[in-house]
């Protein structure tokens, strides 16, 4: 991942409502859900959440699917994983047991 799209991702992420949506989405797994759950779940109005969604989507962190006339939105998670390898590819310089925690963290994941 080029540090340009890893710090378009960032920002994107880095407003609570964005924040609270993306982490919704990956808890919902790869069908995603309905733009009008996602509203009814975070309290967020369908003209609101559209912006904030497009600003994800942009980012790469989620993709969208039409389902007739629904649009259900799911976290792009191949993007989340290069966004942490991205993160992790100079962690401690090569010495991995200084990162035995978050290596932990992933290999319990």
């Amino acid at each position: 991942m080029k540090q340009n799209t890893a710090i378009e991702a960032f920002a994107a992420l880095a407003q609570p409502s964005r924040m609270a949506i993306f982490r919704l989405l990956v808890r919902a797994g790869s069908e995603g859900l309905q733009v009008s759950e996602i509203s009814r779940r975070l309290d967020i109005v369908t003209s609101t959440l559209s912006g904030h969604l497009s600003i994800l989507r942009r980012a790469g962190l989620l993709k969208s699917t039409r389902y007739q006339r629904e649009i259900h939105y799911a976290a792009n998670l191949a993007v989340v994983n290069e966004l942490i390898g991205f993160l992790l590819a100079d962690c401690c310089e090569g010495q991995s047991e200084n990162c035995s925690e978050i290596l932990s963290l992933l290999d319990a994941g």
